[in-house]
């Protein structure tokens, strides 16, 4: 057996075990893509659910469970192996397209995507860590983007073939069938070929300078100016995702598209920010990411309220695609900057913080989207969304330093709490 000393990190000296861990996570995302344009559909025409709140409810169970799980994550990792976690995120994945398929009251629906958040927030999260612990700092950005790239063009694609499935079958349930072959792909892929990564976290320890942070949640969540910034941006980033989930469709629909033009529509804005950030997450191992950051979030801002203008069909387009370029820019770039603020034998745990206020954001946006879209209409909440989103793009970049010196001047870090490179 190869011994931690001998362990290599290096994106090369792990490709087999780097893109196995890719393709495992498309087939995360993938069962997230399952309900991404058809659900308004499925609480209508099955349980005649209309209402913005009621319809956002599984969002709300989704973003809960998910949230919960990535917090979980930080804890288990001590305890248990990364594979045996991404291994138990499979096991809960098993049984949602099932319970979906057979759902007899919208609580069917509600049950399901508590598992499905329990199974992104461990599985997800695994193949990030692991992928961190396999690439060390070299080309993390990259290793991030491609992570990244993987999970959400897997959701934009499988979001299309539902919606195809759907029109084209006339039954919306059947376009939860193709879950339970990527269920168990991903369980298998992960039982007989994933291998563990414990070797190489000890080698990064020998390895770092990075200094251990006082204390992980606070650290995390607000005090530290890099991560703090990040855990604000990501809160917000998925709030607006979790409203757009399950609102745009409704917005598409108000403006005349069809169920196969809305399914379409709904996955260009995953499929952009999918294939973007092969180039986003490089750029975050040349350039500021603070300026990467913030650029992204005002982006995204920009879009969501170009949705309201969007009178044609290439408008429309175009303010999806800006809006997944915006969010590719962020994304990758928000869990290289955890990564190369936290020690390794901290990383899991401040990584599992920020992705459960992260994806606590999911949960504000369903709660916020759905009340206020009851009482003040979709405009009012999406108008509100893009400023709130701007807002925190100009946070970041008051806020943040860079550790990265090329083409931006870096600002002095006076907290010491931050690594300059």
């Amino acid at each position: 057996m190869m011994q931690p000393s001998e362990t290599k990190l290096g994106l090369q000296e792990n490709a087999g075990q780097f893109w196995l861990l890719v393709l495992v996570n498309g087939f995360v995302g993938a069962m997230v893509g399952l309900e991404r344009s058809v659900i308004p559909e499925f609480a209508e025409t099955v349980f005649g659910i209309n209402g913005h709140t009621a319809l956002l409810s599984f969002i709300v169970a989704f973003g809960l469970a998910k949230s919960g799980a990535n917090l979980a994550m930080g804890r288990l990792a001590s305890r248990y192996t990364r594979r045996q976690l991404l291994m138990i995120g499979w096991l809960f994945a098993l049984p949602v397209p099932w319970l979906l398929l057979y759902a007899e009251s919208w609580w069917w629906v509600i049950f399901a995507n508590l598992l499905l958040g329990i199974n992104q927030g461990l599985a997800w999260s695994a193949t990030v860590v692991m992928k961190i612990d396999l690439v060390g700092e070299k080309n993390r950005g990259l290793a991030m983007g491609i992570n990244e790239f993987a999970g959400y063009l897997a959701v934009g694609l499988v979001a299309f073939l539902a919606g195809y499935i759907a029109s084209a079958t006339g039954k919306v349930t059947y376009a939860f069938i193709p879950g339970i072959a990527f269920s168990l792909i991903g369980l298998l892929l992960t039982v007989f070929l994933v291998r563990d990564t414990h070797s190489h976290v000890q080698t990064e320890i020998k390895q770092t300078n990075i200094p251990l942070l006082r204390n992980i949640w606070k650290d995390t969540t607000w005090r530290h100016g890099n991560l703090g910034s990040v855990t604000l941006n990501g809160f917000v980033n998925n709030l607006n995702d979790g409203i757009l989930w399950g609102l745009l469709p409704v917005l598409l629909s108000t403006k005349g598209y069809s169920l196969t033009q809305t399914g379409l529509l709904a996955g260009i804005y995953p499929v952009v920010w999918g294939l973007g950030q092969l180039v986003t997450g490089k750029f975050g191992d040349m350039l500021c990411k603070k300026q990467l950051l913030s650029l992204g979030m005002m982006l995204q801002g920009v879009a969501i309220a170009l949705l309201l203008f969007a009178g044609s069909y290439l408008i429309l387009i175009t303010a999806l695609a800006l809006l997944g370029v915006g969010t590719a820019l962020v994304y990758p770039n928000f869990l290289s900057v955890v990564a190369e603020n936290t020690h390794p034998s901290q990383r899991p745990q401040s990584l599992g913080i920020f992705r459960f206020w992260r994806d606590f954001g999911y949960v504000a946006g369903a709660i916020v989207a759905g009340v206020f879209g009851d009482l003040f209409g979709l405009e009012a909440v999406i108008l509100g969304t893009a400023l709130l989103t701007i807002a925190a793009g100009l946070l970041s970049e008051y806020r943040m330093c860079c550790t990265k010196k090329l083409l931006w001047h870096s600002k002095e870090c006076s907290t010491g709490l931050l690594r300059q490179a």
